[in-house]
């Protein structure tokens, strides 16, 4: 008789680590964001340190003190392992691991964790693997024979995990590697983007903070069949899909990944040419979670990684999603959107009147025409039924008559093929 065996896989206990400059600064909700990533990355956790510092220790993140206080509470609550709301340096990394004999990681590690774990289209995977190596990179001179401690668990996930033991040369030579094929889907992109411009197709990016309900608002209105869950970074790889208007006019969708506080460097930098989708389109959505009351910060954070891409000067639709979580009717405001609407992308409250508010913005882009078409120029009308937005059509005896918003380049040919 087979003896069988049940294998558990050890679910990481960890700590959570963060500093506070002064009285009132955002510390908490940080922390209990990096709760939740911890939570998404496969931990539990149990237990929270907190020290109020001028400025973060450059050699152990926090005071000698508070590393002792740590210690005591990794050793009663069975922790095996912190997670500081920072990005470590190499030397505070391998101070604190030697002080603490313990796991230590910190949020960056978390965050790359969850993208490596998510990455399902070989873009995604190149971008995860190139944040992961540029990150690995910037420690390995503070690291050294530590390089090889993580044994499983969080921070060992994705293809840039497979060689821990790569040298400095190595690693470069696959950063080169990755950036030459990163290089190949940007080049793809810019064809595509080229195509779009030149068949006069527009392009709203739906942007926004993590678990706003982007991707719920993209399937609710395209059927794009996107991953729905309520968790950080649910999606990660962009989707475009097409959305066809009451009017006929067409318009492309993309979905973008979400964005957060503290969003690392090496993730905006790998990412970039996937974020770049919201530089070259025409409307930005700008998806915000109502319901959580760190709102005001979360559409900051949005915004200012925004600019940091240089997306600015684009025509903002914020929509204030979860409306069906609302209990009370609440004054929201964007002063930086151009138009904003309450909606839930679950119930479709408000899907409506956005159809209607692209219409008019789709619209102001155009310019009326009106006139009639030879039977000869038959031809013109599926161009404005493409390009433009048709109004009205009657067939005459001495021709077509149309009433229609056409994008302003097309204006001038079809106007001089209308009857005198």
């Amino acid at each position: 008789m087979t003896e069988a065996f049940h294998v558990e896989e050890l679910e990481e206990k960890v700590i959570l680590v963060g500093v506070s400059f002064q009285e009132g600064d955002d510390t908490c909700d940080s922390l209990t964001e990096l709760g939740e990533l911890v939570q998404t990355a496969g931990a539990e956790v149990v237990g929270t340190a907190v020290q109020n510092r001028e400025n973060i220790h450059p050699g152990t993140y926090v005071g000698t003190g508070k590393l002792q206080e740590i210690r005591q509470m990794i050793t009663e609550l069975h922790a095996t392992g912190i997670v500081c709301d920072d990005e470590l340096s190499p030397a505070q990394l391998r101070n604190m691991e030697e002080a603490l004999e313990c796991k230590v990681m910190d949020r960056t590690l978390i965050i790359l964790d969850i993208f490596a774990a998510r990455a399902s289209t070989s873009e995604g995977k190149i971008q995860v693997e190139l944040a992961q190596l540029r990150y690995r990179l910037s420690r390995l001179t503070g690291l050294g024979t530590s390089l090889s401690r993580l044994g499983g668990g969080i921070g060992t996930r994705g293809p840039g995990e497979k060689k821990l033991e790569m040298d400095r040369r190595l690693i470069k030579a696959r950063l080169s590697q990755l950036k030459r094929e990163l290089e190949e889907v940007r080049q793809h992109r810019e064809i595509t983007r080229g195509q779009r411009s030149r068949n006069r197709v527009r392009v709203a990016a739906i942007v926004g903070y993590t678990n706003a309900g982007k991707s719920t608002l993209l399937n609710r209105l395209t059927n794009a069949d996107v991953l729905e869950e309520d968790k950080l970074f649910a999606t990660l790889d962009p989707t475009t899909r097409n959305w066809k208007l009451d009017s006929g006019q067409e318009i492309l969708l993309t979905d973008t990944v979400g964005f957060i506080r503290k969003l690392p460097h090496h993730l905006v930098e790998a990412f970039r040419s996937t974020l770049e989708e919201a530089k070259y389109a025409d409307f930005i959505i700008h998806v915000v979670d109502a319901s959580n009351p760190q709102r005001e910060k979360q559409m900051h954070i949005v915004y200012e990684t925004l600019q940091n891409l240089g997306i600015t000067g684009k025509k903002v639709i914020t929509l204030f999603n979860k409306q069906d979580k609302i209990m009370e009717n609440e004054d929201l405001r964007d002063f930086q959107a151009d138009r904003t609407l309450k909606i839930s992308a679950v119930t479709g409250q408000g899907l409506e009147e956005l159809k209607t508010v692209l219409e008019e913005m789709l619209r102001e882009d155009k310019k009326f025409l009106e006139g009639v078409f030879s039977y000869d120029q038959g031809g013109q009308l599926p161009l404005v039924r493409k390009y433009g937005e048709l109004i009205e059509e009657e067939y005459r005896d001495n021709g077509i008559y149309v009433r229609a918003f056409v994008p302003v380049e097309m204006y001038r040919n079809l106007e001089d093929k209308m009857i005198k």
